[in-house]
C-alpha cells in the first residue's frame, strides 16, 4: 500500500494571503497593497501639465488621435470611451471646454468624469 503524497499549498492562495498580510496602513488607517508592477495613479499632489485652449482644440479626435475634453479647469482623456469615439458625444464636441454646456443641460452629473483620467489643467 502506498502512502499519500503531501499536497503543496496552492500558490495563488498563498500569494493572496501574503499580499493581505503585507498591506500597509497609512496615517488615515487606509490600507494599500504593494504595486505588483502596476503603474501608479496620478495623485492630486503631482503637478499636472497646463494646456492652452489651442492645444486642447487639437485633441478633438480628428486632428490627432487623442480625444480630450475640459471641465471645470481640468482636462480629461476620453479617448477610450466608445461614446466619444468620433470626437463628439451627442451635441458636445471634443477639444473644447465643456463646462458651460454640461452645467447647463447635461442629463448626468459631473461624476461621469470620475471614470476618466485627468491629464492636465486648462490655462
Amino acid at each position: 500500500m502506498s502512502t499519500p503524497k503531501p499536497v503543496a499549498p496552492d500558490d495563488s492562495s498563498a500569494e493572496a494571503e501574503k499580499l493581505a498580510t503585507t498591506a500597509d496602513a497609512d496615517a488615515t488607517g487606509a490600507t494599500s497593497l504593494p504595486s505588483a508592477g502596476l503603474p501608479e495613479l496620478a495623485t492630486s499632489n503631482q503637478q499636472l501639465e497646463t494646456y492652452t485652449r489651442a492645444q486642447l482644440a487639437l485633441r478633438n479626435g480628428q486632428d490627432r488621435d487623442e480625444i480630450w475634453v475640459a471641465y471645470q479647469g481640468q482636462i480629461y482623456d476620453v479617448t477610450r470611451s466608445r461614446l466619444w469615439r468620433r470626437g463628439n458625444h451627442y451635441e458636445h464636441w471634443a477639444g473644447q471646454d465643456l463646462t458651460g454646456e454640461l452645467d447647463k443641460d447635461a442629463p448626468h452629473t459631473a461624476h461621469v468624469f470620475d471614470n476618466f483620467k485627468v491629464i492636465g489643467r486648462l490655462k
